[in-house]
């Protein structure tokens, strides 16, 4: 019996110690994820340096659990390519703009339509509200990170200045998605490239002139060729871009990891918007070194471009009802929220 005691007893030690073992284990090798995220970006851009500091912030944060490979410049995938290859699992993460898959996100691409965006927190604002009231299917093939939309978008040309909405009938535009509806109801031609294609197209005279926020003077290099700038914030457009994740991997992180994902990337909503605005501002200083015209509208111009555009409003309901969506109370809500954020960030 004694003999059995201590055959019992050293078990339970032994238990005990191989117990510990295990919790020791589990808590210093805790499981690590290493992500891949793709972005048609270059590397200097300043919408590579934020997406960044969000892996970084996520990095610390989880405690080295989480580890995120940014790869820049559409090296991993195309810009065009890159929602498909998040919801494939070419990449876990992507960034992109929703107008290279056009007619593909009519809820969210309602924030894309000219407004008269004064700056990039409305536009971003309203996507996020957008999707978050509507939780529109479009995006039901991945876990949305955050969405956020560009600062104001306006016309660009190489040698032509337009000062008045009929100069820029007969001219070749680059641009995409609900831009291109923008830019025929400007008289002009669209012409559909992404952003990494158009330094060369405009150098080249391919094409005229381009439709794009002052950033992209900077970050793409566009402003070594474009010499003139109309300021048609009265007809200013944004664009719609979001950061999402494959949403098999998404569902594979414990609970505690998709929060840490969830709150940085919330805060990065107002932190990508803030630096829209900061690389517009950088633009224009860019621009100015190389002697780059920044043509001011009157305000009888300024509502003609305004005028012109109203078209666009009801081709963008029309295409969103083919697709059995109510098109105007996606249109309407979205004009709400523009009207109402821009009181607010003015």
């Amino acid at each position: 019996m004694r003999k059995a005691y201590f055959t019992l007893a050293s078990l339970a030690f032994l238990g005990t110690i191989f117990l510990s073992g295990m919790v020791c284990v589990q808590t210093t090798d805790a499981a690590t994820y290493n992500f891949t995220y793709s972005t048609f970006f270059p590397p200097t851009h300043i919408q590579t340096k934020v997406p960044q500091a969000w892996a970084k912030e996520i990095e610390d944060l989880s405690k080295g659990q989480i580890k995120i490979q940014i790869f820049t410049g559409g090296s991993l995938t195309p810009a065009p390519q890159i929602y498909d290859g998040v919801v494939k699992g070419i990449s876990d993460f992507g960034l992109s703009v929703f107008a290279y898959s056009p007619g593909r996100f009519p809820v969210v691409s309602a924030v894309d339509n000219p407004f008269g965006y004064n700056n990039a927190f409305i536009a971003t604002r309203v996507i996020n509200e957008l999707n978050r009231k509507f939780k529109p299917k479009e995006l039901s093939d991945v876990h949305v990170c955050y969405l956020f939309a560009h600062g104001p978008g306006l016309l660009h040309t190489v040698s032509k200045p337009v000062k008045k909405l009929e100069e820029v009938q007969g001219l070749k535009i680059r641009s995409t998605g609900t831009s291109q509806l923008i830019v025929r109801a400007f008289g002009a031609a669209p012409v559909a490239m992404s952003q990494g294609e158009t330094y060369d197209a405009l150098k080249k005279n391919i094409v005229d002139g381009t439709l794009v926020p002052i950033e992209a003077l900077e970050g793409f290099k566009q402003g070594e060729v474009l010499k003139y700038t109309t300021l048609n914030y009265a007809s200013s457009y944004s664009q719609g871009f979001f950061v999402a994740m494959n949403l098999k991997k998404w569902e594979s992180l414990p609970p505690d990891l998709q929060k840490i994902i969830t709150d940085v990337s919330k805060k990065y909503e107002d932190i990508t918007a803030k630096a829209w605005g900061d690389s517009d501002q950088s633009g224009i200083k860019f621009c100015e070194k190389l002697g780059h015209e920044f043509i001011k509208l009157s305000d009888e111009e300024q509502g003609k471009f305004k005028a012109a555009v109203k078209p666009v409003f009801d081709e963008y309901i029309k295409q969103v009802k083919e697709k059995g969506i109510d098109g105007e109370a996606v249109f309407k809500a979205t004009q709400e929220m523009v009207e109402q954020y821009s009181k607010e960030y003015k």
